[in-house]
């Protein structure tokens, strides 16, 4: 606002006049729950609505395109949680990267406000009686998008009386194509939230003192745009980057950051995921640290490493929290059924599976319960304890795949109906699909779904393959019955880095037979696949995989797992030492870490069935 404005005798201006004034200047925080209708520059097609929750947090939704690139009609503009600003305004706080960029040839982006009821009656945002309206119990502010082909986004921004949070929804019937991911980023200037989260917690604090994520001692870059590394100090050689800050989704509710002092804890705390895409062991970044800011970003779906198509029609609910610092509580969301948000079912509207247990389980492992269909997923945990007993509630009625994971590996396939109100009821299901219940010869590994047990397995989510604090990739022979798969087996086999892994074994006379050869694969790159070669004989080239994303070189080995089975010929053996070289081959070309690649489950060798 120019200065000689603010000079003016605000006797010369009229009540209305003198009232947007001082919305103009951003008015302090109501004090109590309150929605304001703001006019920026005194204009009145500059639109804000201002929601004072008061507990503490006053927050501003931009209803006005100011053309900015940075910013959009429907961002979150302002954040101040007592008296701190908790947003970057020069860049907005926003689905994606900005709600008039969700779709192609976007019309028009629609916002909305209300003051809502404890009984769900609706009051619109008004200028009236200085623009304030109060006396409800919440707040919904709706965004709507609409895309050329007759889609819609809806993103709502909810506020509850006397609560420093705001409930946001996502609901989509197209996925936005610009970016073909959905995802809300809350830009937070560094100085406001200088840390990530504490140890423990997804993103949080690692061993070594610092956030894998954490790039403001990095200048160079390792990778594409988003991979970058410590040329020198403390933390020489080592990379960081938003993908690393992640975690398998069924592990955490709830990431953040914390400010300086460690009063103030800012939180995304997720729902049970149904909207998403990728089971329970999907991994996603979580948020950015850099010099100027704190990233904070939920991922709704995202295209690395997908393993199913995205979900729509779904309400994806999440909820941003301030706290003292500590972490976040479960947030009551039982309101919303006073909200009228498309997507949306009620608990009656739900329904629950429940199995008497599980047979045929290793109790070395951890057994995850999967159900998924095209509009919902869910998970639980077995109780192997309890005969594997397991139950899934809040589940959208229908039919879904049910799928029981050994660690992360699927051991056993069936379906099953739910009904609203109702719980299906299953008979202990009998595990059919363990390769691990194949006597082998020799195995290297665990038929789990996960690389873990192989060299660098422990640093593959974390870091980048050349980061400093990984040990090399490119290992001797591998002789069965000496080495061992931590030590001498590479977790992950680029065709450019450490291609011709050479096992090699012995058999008696006694043992050349007909023999199989199976290779696991938790994920692949670039259409990696492994052709082998025993003594003298080579295998044929498996079929391509379809080729996806990055997920190597980003913190994920979970993508699709493949079981390759190679029949040796008895006549291919010899009685005593013999040698095999497993190739990744391609038709893709690429180079180093970025050539074709796939990460390991477990390799042996049975007797062919």
């Amino acid at each position: 606002m120019r200065i000689d404005f603010l000079r003016r005798p605000l006797r010369r201006l009229g009540a209305l006049a003198c009232a947007l004034f001082f919305m103009a200047l951003g008015s302090p925080a109501m004090a109590a729950f309150s929605l304001t209708t703001l006019y920026d520059s005194g204009s009145s097609s500059k639109v804000q609505y201002q929601v004072d929750t008061g507990g503490g947090l006053v927050f501003k939704v931009m209803a006005y395109d100011n053309g900015v690139s940075t910013q959009s009609k429907g961002d979150l503009s302002s954040l101040v949680y007592n008296g701190v600003q908790y947003a970057d305004a020069s860049r907005g706080s926003q689905l994606n990267s900005g709600f008039d960029y969700l779709y192609s040839n976007v019309s028009a982006v629609d916002v909305q406000a209300q003051m809502i009821s404890s009984t769900g009656a609706a009051t619109p945002a008004s200028t009236a009686n200085g623009g304030v309206v109060s006396g409800g119990a919440y707040v919904k502010i709706t965004v709507t998008v609409n895309s050329a082909n007759g889609g819609v986004l809806k993103h709502y921004y909810l506020a509850r009386s006397g609560e420093p949070r705001i409930y946001m929804g996502t609901y989509f019937t197209e996925e936005p194509d610009t970016l073909n991911l959905v995802r809300f980023i809350v830009r937070v200037p560094i100085a406001a939230l200088s840390r990530g989260g504490p140890a423990g917690t997804p993103g949080g604090l690692t061993a070594n003192g610092s956030w894998a994520q954490d790039l403001r001692d990095t200048s160079t870059t390792v990778e594409a745009s988003d991979v970058f590394g410590i040329p020198s100090g403390t933390y020489a050689g080592q990379t960081r980057s938003k993908h690393y800050a992640n975690m398998r989704v069924k592990d955490w509710q709830y990431f953040g950051g914390v400010n300086s002092g460690g009063t103030v804890g800012l939180w995304f705390y997720r729902d049970n995921q149904e909207g998403g895409s990728g089971g329970p062991f999907y991994r996603s970044l979580l948020n950015q640290i850099t010099s100027t800011n704190n990233e904070l970003t939920y991922i709704v779906n995202y295209g690395e490493g997908q393993t199913e198509a995205f979900r729509m029609g779904v309400l994806n609910s999440y909820t941003l929290m301030f706290t003292g610092g500590g972490a976040p509580a479960a947030p009551d969301t039982s309101w919303f059924s006073l909200m009228g948000l498309d997507g949306y079912v009620p608990p009656a509207g739900r329904g629950a599976v429940a199995g008497v247990g599980l047979s045929g389980t290793d109790p070395a492992y951890t057994y995850t319960v999967g159900f998924a269909n095209s509009q919902a997923q869910y998970w639980t945990t077995a109780n192997l304890a309890n005969s594997g007993y397991f139950k899934s509630t809040g589940m959208r009625p229908g039919s879904y795949t049910l799928t029981v994971y050994k660690n992360e590996l699927a051991v056993y396939t069936g379906s099953v109906n739910v009904t609203a109100g109702g719980t299906t009821a299953l008979n202990t299901l009998t595990i059919n699909a363990d390769p691990a219940a194949t006597p082998a010869l020799w195995r290297i590994g665990a038929w789990d779904g996960s690389p873990a047990e192989f060299v660098n397995g422990s640093r593959l989510t974390s870091m980048h393959p050349s980061d400093s604090r990984m040990s090399g990739w490119v290992a001797p022979g591998f002789a069965v019955g000496s080495a061992t798969a931590a030590t001498g087996f590479p977790a992950y086999q680029w065709k450019d880095v450490n291609n011709a892994r050479v096992i090699t074994f012995t058999l008696t006379s006694a043992q050349l037979q007909n023999l199989t050869l199976r290779l696991g694969t938790t994920t692949d790159f670039n259409g990696a696949r492994p052709q082998v070669t025993v003594n003298g004989w080579t295998s044929a080239v498996p079929a391509a995989p379809p080729k996806g994303s990055r997920n190597l070189t980003v913190g994920t080995y979970r993508g699709v797992n493949r079981l390759y089975s190679y029949a040796i010929p008895a006549s291919a053996l010899v009685a005593g030492t013999n040698t095999v070289t497993i190739n990744v081959v391609s038709g893709t070309s690429g180079t180093g870490f970025l050539s074709p690649g796939f990460s390991y489950d477990a390799v042996d060798l049975i007797a062919t069935p």
